[in-house]
């Protein structure tokens, strides 16, 4: 559902006509049921995908072959790959701005209102489907041993860039290098929602030619 016009001063467009308002929060769904289940806190992934991850890396140790080092080798690699798939589905998908309203139904919304903080993090609901369709990429791509690690070191990617996303809007950041991630992410939202699509790492945004520029500064959020 489109936000209402905002007429503070605390307001920016945003593609499709929208506003930005730092305050308040918008709903996706008329049905309250259907929305209340579109919110979550950003302790949620963690708690449900903490344990499944645990439960990979028993079955990597109990039910395969793999040595130690192949293991930890292939959960390194589900990882950064996971950094490769957050840019671009950051960057593909959540900013397909070809369709305004499919665009702030999946993530304008959080553009749109980023300081609602029961929308830092996906929805267990949401992010399911795509998990299991990675999950079943990686089996088909390396077979079942391999896929378990590396799907472990992949799922350990996910829950690091929803907790990374989540305190660079909630939280405080404490180290220079939180504070810097912080301010890389703040630059997407409020200086150039085109550019700086890393969350979890930038790396990306450097390889890709999506980086800060010498100078930028994010506006301070409220």
């Amino acid at each position: 559902m489109p936000p209402e016009t905002a007429t503070s001063e605390d307001v920016q467009d945003y593609p499709g006509g929208y506003q930005i308002t730092r305050k308040g929060a918008g709903r996706q769904f008329e049905s309250n049921f259907f929305e209340f289940f579109s919110r979550c806190h950003g302790s949620v992934p963690l708690i449900i995908y903490g344990p499944l991850v645990v439960w990979i890396f028993w079955l990597t140790a109990t039910r395969t072959e793999l040595s130690l080092g192949s293991a930890i080798g292939l959960t390194a690699a589900g990882l950064f790959v996971w950094t490769f798939a957050e840019y671009w589905l950051h960057r593909m998908v959540f900013h397909f701005e070809r369709s305004p309203k499919l665009h702030y139904f999946l993530h304008g919304i959080h553009h749109v209102y980023p300081n609602d903080k029961y929308r830092l993090v996906m929805p267990p609901g949401a992010s399911a489907i795509p998990g299991l369709l990675f999950w079943l990429l990686a089996w088909s791509l390396v077979g079942f041993e391999m896929a378990l690690p590396a799907y472990a070191g992949f799922a350990i990617g996910y829950l690091w860039y929803d907790m990374t996303h989540w305190w660079t809007h909630a939280g405080k950041a404490r180290t220079r290098y939180g504070k810097f991630l912080r301010k890389h992410h703040m630059l997407h939202h409020f200086k150039d929602h085109d550019m700086y699509f890393g969350v979890s790492t930038p790396i990306w945004d450097y390889v890709f030619g999506t980086i800060p520029k010498a100078g930028d500064k994010p506006a301070k959020q409220g």
